[in-house]
């Protein structure tokens, strides 16, 4: 690896604080170091995030779409609420703070705005505390309410999730997947959240439980104003529930904005792609499917210029040699792609007329 690649350029214009965005995310990076050697030299990096940017309004739904391995989970489960160390670049600004200039005392006490329900729900919830204790044990060390509220308010927590008062006495491997997950989203909303990241939270149920659980999270919306960031590979689940949607493709967001201007009008290539895939139960009806080739590239060494230029048949020599930049095709409507520059600049860098 060439040692100009082992420079990370953190250049970026910081934002103001806009009220009705509860977060805003500006040319976040999170990188982790490639190590080699007896002295563990540093030999590059695997990018995992690499520059996204977007806003969040105030108790609406953002989906975050794209291909395994792409960046969907570290982006928000562990960069955004700051559970895998420093950043490497960028801004996160929640309510108007930057998570990253917290102090530790400031950092708990903003925990309990921001949860995560995780995807696996076997997995995330400890086999050795009882119900009551798991979704309690955070609201007891926060100190939210006193001693003689808190069963009251577990009550009250565990039926607003469809759960009765004498499961708090029972432990997760008596509950089927369904009833797992509720346990999980009591969790995350006993401590009073605002945002709420949820981490593929109906990937490892049934299609039939998967509808309870949505249903059950824009109930809870609606009546809490929560904002939700919601990861997903299920295009279909993302399209209900959503109001914005952004792509993802090797750590960059190539394309966001509104639900319905994704779903019935994407711009990116690689959104084209991936919206082809979504299966139509219509047998008799033809689909213009669009099959990549090759496979996605390493983050570890991604390609020059447009990281989906290798996969990509709209590719210009432009695409080759320049990074897209964030660009604003219709209100709302952002796309990271080269098609959308503006002409002068697209015949500059090919040297000729497209």
């Amino acid at each position: 690896m060439a040692k100009n690649d082992l420079v990370i350029n953190n250049n970026f214009t910081p934002v103001e604080y806009d009220p009705q965005y509860i977060l805003q995310v500006n040319h976040l990076k999170k990188y982790f170091p490639i190590k080699s050697g007896m002295v563990s030299k540093t030999v590059g990096y695997v990018k995992a995030v690499d520059g996204v940017t977007f806003n969040l309004k105030r108790g609406t739904t953002m989906g975050l779409v794209g291909e395994s391995g792409c960046g969907k989970t570290t982006t928000p489960g562990r960069t955004i609420l700051r559970l895998s160390g420093e950043k490497t670049g960028g801004q996160v600004l929640f309510n108007g703070r930057e998570v990253y200039d917290l102090s530790p005392k400031e950092m708990r006490a903003m925990r309990t705005k921001m949860q995560i329900i995780f995807q696996d729900p076997f997995s995330s919830l400890s086999p050795r505390l009882p119900v009551g204790e798991i979704i309690g044990e955070a609201v007891r060390e926060h100190g939210l309410v006193s001693k003689a509220e808190f069963d009251d308010y577990i009550d009250n927590v565990m039926d607003n999730c469809g759960l009765q008062p004498f499961h708090k006495t029972r432990y997760p491997h008596e509950f089927s997947g369904g009833q797992r997950q509720r346990i999980c989203i009591a969790r995350a909303l006993a401590l009073n959240p605002e945002f709420v990241v949820c981490d593929e939270p109906v990937s490892a149920l049934d299609v039939s439980i998967q509808a309870q659980i949505i249903n059950l999270l824009k109930e809870l919306q609606d009546k809490y104003n929560l904002t939700y960031l919601f990861i997903s590979h299920d295009l279909s689940v993302v399209e209900h529930i959503s109001d914005t949607v952004g792509v993802m493709y090797l750590g960059n967001l190539v394309e966001y904005g509104a639900t319905e201007d994704i779903f019935h009008h994407p711009l990116h290539p690689y959104t084209e792609a991936l919206f082809s895939a979504i299966p139509v139960p219509d047998p008799n009806a033809k689909r213009n499917r669009i099959v990549l080739q090759g496979t996605i590239p390493s983050p570890a060494n991604p390609p020059k210029g447009c990281k989906f230029h290798t996969r990509c048949s709209k590719c210009m020599d432009c695409c080759r040699e320049v990074a897209p930049v964030q660009r604003e095709v219709e209100p709302g409507h952002y796309v990271v792609c080269h098609l959308y520059d503006d002409y002068k600049e697209v015949e500059d860098i090919n040297g000729k007329t497209e």
